[in-house]
């Protein structure tokens, strides 16, 4: 499968002959933060909150003011990348395997890096932590990032908070010292430089964490907030101001580089606010709903575009109909670029930017949040025309005269809901066709000896434990499985932990969290079944397995009187050397709980 998926890029691109240079090709930026809403800047009408650079980002290029994206963040993501709808991609969920972008998929950062631009990721990924889903695998040159779908989450380096953490860096760990979103725009303003100098285009995608939460944020930028009765969260502020302050330097960074001209500059987030709205204060900019909601509060985002050199008018506000699926066809017509014949969901919208066209008053768009392990139909749903929203196949409005959504009208207008109704049925009839396929995580690779799962992509029907908060209050989920693909038929050994490597504590210690007393660990992988007893103190077991090639599920547990639970982590090779399953020989620092500088989270943090 993924063999050819890399044969099947290098045959589309080969026949393609590239005549541009660095000098005529437009380089682009693209920065998405993660859970900012369309209310949540000063140019939109937030009063409280302070964004000055992104308010005059707005000014100086074009906004896309209907714009959407799905009402989460894996599902945007996919859709950015691809410029398909996310369930034709596999991405429907943020956890459970189901925010694994498909291998057959060709990304944004394909298409630029075979047409000779510099690519890189700066922060958030979340298509895949696991070779062949990693951004390193996808068209990404230069990439520094935190794994799954948020710093603190279970994939991630133990005891990341935001502050001084560990992130992948160009496939190896590294620590970086800093608040998380100035480390992500520090990183890629050494990339900017880079690429400049060696007088390179470039692709930068650069996605801050913040400010989903938990809300960690620098003092300096949250005490301004303080005993504001307008302001929903102090520390969800400050996040934005924070980011503010980091376009800010971008933006004088490509100044300073004589670069501000030729360089597409696009802003935006990838769903509706988590943050902004806490306890009746905030701001929802006449909206309805937030985050994962099918309203228009949960998916409706800000968007600007800035080009000089592109003759972007100034100011200029765009009304019609547009989505996150738009942005790839228009970048390959923008900047030039050849690219295979992709089947794209979204529409190449240049003529949109440079006029007024007319066509789009008939578009149809549509987005989800499914947020389970099989989607259902007409769960949680918008289908979207220039003036009508039909909700969850039932409820209609109309935007035109009612924005805020507080009136259904469906009873009125049953020809529109039957209209839109087909025209979800028929997505869905497309869509759905390849909901029962599994992305699978390759192990045997070449490119990846290593493989760290953990209980974020158990593929359980109930939430698994997806955060290190779960795992430290030993969070208890029914047997599961990880769906693996061995590529290379032959000897692996399967290492389960009940802490990840790097915290490096026994299977039973309760220095960081919940105590167990297990006794013995079953390995189920295929048709092998094998049992091990856990020796006291011991921080792993290492079972030896002969693999064939294929599809396979890899089901462990561990053992006590009371229960049997799946481990929250597992380690695979297929190169094993003496010592591998060790911090040491997994070249993973051992994590200093005395570094941190914030206390535990008292609270579940939101997806």
């Amino acid at each position: 499968m993924n063999k050819s998926y890399i044969n099947f890029l290098a045959v589309v691109f080969l026949s393609m002959t590239f005549a541009s240079t660095a000098s005529d090709q437009p380089n682009v930026i693209l920065v998405m933060t993660d859970d900012q809403g369309y209310g949540d800047l000063g140019c939109n009408g937030n009063a409280a909150i302070k964004t000055p650079h992104l308010d005059r980002l707005s000014t100086q290029g074009i906004q896309l003011d209907n714009f959407h994206v799905d009402p989460t963040c894996a599902p945007t993501r996919a859709a950015l990348m691809t410029g398909r709808y996310s369930a034709r991609c596999g991405v429907w969920h943020t956890v459970q395997g189901r925010n694994m972008l498909r291998t057959r998929e060709i990304t944004m950062a394909d298409v630029f890096m075979q047409n000779n631009y510099r690519t890189g990721i700066f922060g958030k990924w979340h298509l895949g932590d696991n070779y062949p889903y990693r951004p390193e695998d996808r068209g990404f040159q230069y990439c520094v990032y935190h794994k799954a779908g948020g710093i603190g989450q279970a994939p991630d380096y133990w005891g990341n908070d935001y502050f001084d953490d560990h992130y992948m860096k160009n496939g190896t760990l590294h620590f970086l010292e800093g608040f998380c979103t100035d480390v992500w725009f520090e990183e890629s303003i050494k990339f900017i430089k880079e690429s400049v100098q060696n007088d390179t285009p470039f692709f930068a995608y650069i996605t801050p964490n913040a400010p989903h939460s938990p809300f960690y944020c620098p003092e300096e930028y949250t005490s301004p907030y303080e005993d504001n009765p307008n302001v929903s969260r102090p520390e969800f502020y400050g996040m934005v101001s924070n980011i503010d302050e980091n376009i800010g330097r971008l933006m004088s960074l490509l100044d300073e580089l004589s670069i501000a001209d030729n360089t597409i500059l696009i802003f935006t987030t990838d769903n509706g606010t988590a943050g902004g709205i806490y306890e009746g204060r905030g701001f929802r900019a006449g909206m309805r709903g937030s985050k994962n909601s099918a309203y228009e509060g949960g998916h409706r985002v800000p968007c600007f575009m800035r080009w000089p050199d592109g003759k972007f008018e100034q100011g200029k506000k765009i009304y019609e109909l547009t989505a996150h699926l738009d942005l790839l066809p228009t970048l390959i017509d923008l900047c030039s670029l050849k690219a295979p014949d992709i089947s794209f969901d979204g529409q190449n919208i240049k003529d949109l930017l440079y006029s007024s066209d007319e066509k789009w008053l008939n578009r149809t768009l549509i987005v989800e949040s499914q947020r389970v392990k099989h989607p259902v139909k007409w769960r949680k749903c918008a289908v979207m025309t220039d003036r009508w929203r039909l909700i969850d196949g039932k409820e209609l409005y109309d935007l035109k005269v009612d924005p805020a959504q507080e009136e259904d009208i469906a009873i009125n207008y049953p020809d529109i809901v039957k209209k839109l109704r087909n025209e979800y049925s028929d997505f869905w009839k497309e869509v759905s066709k390849e909901h029962g396929i599994t992305s699978h995580i390759v192990i045997g690779n070449e490119q990846a000896p290593l493989v760290s799962l953990s209980s974020h992509d158990w593929l359980v029907d109930a939430l698994p434990p997806w955060n290190q908060i779960h795992i430290v209050k030993g969070e208890k989920a029914n047997v599961s499985y990880w769906a693996l693909e061995v590529e290379q038929a032959g000897d692996y050994e399967i290492s389960l932990r009940r802490w990840p490597v790097e915290a490096d504590k026994p299977i039973n210690n309760g220095t960081y969290g919940k105590a167990f007393s297990y006794h013995s660990a079953k390995l189920q992988i295929g048709d092998i079944e094998m049992i091990s007893v856990i020796p006291p103190g011991a921080k792993e077991v290492t079972f030896k397995v002969t693999l064939p090639n294929g599809l396979l599920k890899l089901s462990p547990v561990f053992i006590s009187d009371e229960i049997e639970s799946t481990p929250y982590y597992a380690y695979i090779t297929h190169q094993p050397k003496a010592g591998w399953q060790t911090p040491k020989g997994m070249n993973i620092p051992i994590y200093d709980p005395s570094r941190g500088r914030v206390p535990p989270q008292l609270e579940k943090p939101a997806l």
